[in-house]
């Protein structure tokens, strides 16, 4: 038994985690086509929020229909849908695990619906193909003020529905890691210039969210360790935001890496990984926990007790787990009942080419959400096989996605 893992944590707000152990963030593309959470949704989070983590964080759900990541995300822009909602929350509390809604915003590698021009900090493209077709629109003052409004206008219907938490995203390369990044954001006015201005509009939307959630509900951020792009956002620009975050008083900041670019993320690119081999933005977390009072998630190549256990020693409140949910969706149950390890599949073989390789990735894991989603059992292999079958599936849920006027 795992007495260190099955800690509660208490987060600044108040709020009580049940343990140690979230569900990271999860590309899950479940929803209907007109962003509503579906049965299918409800059904994988039912596993999950009897999978032992004491929260679950979902995956992206967009702030704006007008801008998806991906075919079949969920959307939360009005109350329209909220007994929906609240039916999906109602699933996790059954259980007593948390459930925290990751809200986002693709900016410029928005994909769907693909008759829309995308929006950006700057108008110049993201350089992965297949996110640079269409070159962004700049957004303007007005944009800016109105998006920050979305931000809190979800927190709170989140709030409304039930959601514990929230959390927003503004690492991997999506709008708000843009505007954190000089490689993205090249403004000249006060969301930009410098590296004040390029942490402005995170922060406005941090105080709008809490504002918006109210002081007893979580607000956490996700934020990358760095961009590992060649003028992206640095270690060390990062560490300030990370100090400005904890100024904010936010409750919880899961520490991730990388872009579409460079998928650190998915654990192609990982620099920073400690010497056992786990835990891949380690090093950088020591160095926000060193400089800043905040409470630290880390997410990334977590794989076995003792490592999560010797994070917690060094100051992580929290450790992430996301892909191996996809294929033993109770990990964290036998982490917590101190069983061995369960063995993973490795996946298919990389090509060497980064953007390729975590875009597979992500794909084989997506396939597992949704066997899981249908009542079927993870599979025990995936290769490329598996891989073509998902982004068929993906393709084919693009070409159907349709943005409903409300």
């Amino acid at each position: 038994m795992s007495e260190t893992l099955s800690q509660q944590v208490k987060l600044p707000c108040g709020a009580v985690l049940p343990n140690r152990i979230a569900k990271a963030g999860t590309s899950e593309q479940l929803a209907a086509r007109d962003g509503t959470p579906t049965d299918a949704l409800r059904r994988l989070y039912a596993v999950w929020a009897r999978s032992g983590a004491g929260l679950l964080i979902t995956g992206n759900v967009m702030v704006d229909r007008r801008s998806l990541v991906e075919p079949r995300n969920v959307i939360l822009d009005d109350d329209r849908a909220l007994g929906e909602f609240r039916a999906w929350t109602d699933t996790v509390h059954a259980t007593g695990a948390r459930i925290w809604m990751q809200v986002n915003h693709p900016g410029r590698v928005g994909t769907v619906p693909a008759n829309r021009r995308p929006v950006a900090p700057s108008a110049t493209r993201e350089p992965v193909p297949g996110f640079n077709l269409r070159k962004p629109r700049e957004l303007s003052g007005t944009d800016i003020r109105q998006l920050i409004a979305r931000y809190a206008r979800t927190a709170e219907l989140a709030v409304a529905a039930g959601f514990d938490g929230v959390q927003i995203h503004a690492a991997h390369g999506f709008l708000l890691s843009q505007f954190l990044s000089p490689l993205a954001n090249t403004r000249t006015d006060h969301y930009g210039a410098d590296a004040a201005g390029r942490r402005r509009l995170l922060l406005e939307i941090v105080a709008a969210t809490r504002a918006a959630a109210g002081p007893e509900t979580p607000v956490s951020v996700k934020l990358n360790s760095a961009d590992f792009q060649r003028g992206g956002l640095s270690e060390a620009e990062s560490l300030d935001v990370a100090r400005a975050l904890a100024d904010e008083g936010i409750d919880l900041l899961e520490i991730s890496g990388g872009t579409y670019a460079e998928p650190a993320m998915e654990g192609v690119h990982h620099p920073g990984r400690r010497a056992d081999g786990e835990a891949y933005f380690a090093r950088y977390a020591e160095k926000v926990r060193a400089g800043a009072a905040i409470p630290l998630m880390l997410t990334g190549g977590l794989r076995t007790r003792a490592a999560m256990e010797r994070l917690v020693a060094d100051g992580i409140d929290v450790v992430g787990l996301a892909r191996p949910m996809a294929f033993v969706p109770d990990y964290p149950a036998r982490l917590l009942a101190g069983e061995p390890e369960p063995l993973l599949p490795p996946g298919p073989k990389p090509t060497g080419y980064r953007p390729i390789d975590g875009y597979v990735q992500l794909a084989v894991h997506n396939h597992q959400f949704h066997r899981i989603a249908a009542g079927r059992a993870p599979q025990v292999r995936a290769g490329y096989g598996t891989a073509l079958r998902a982004i068929a599936t993906l393709a084919k849920a693009a070409a159907s996605q349709i943005v409903v006027p409300r």
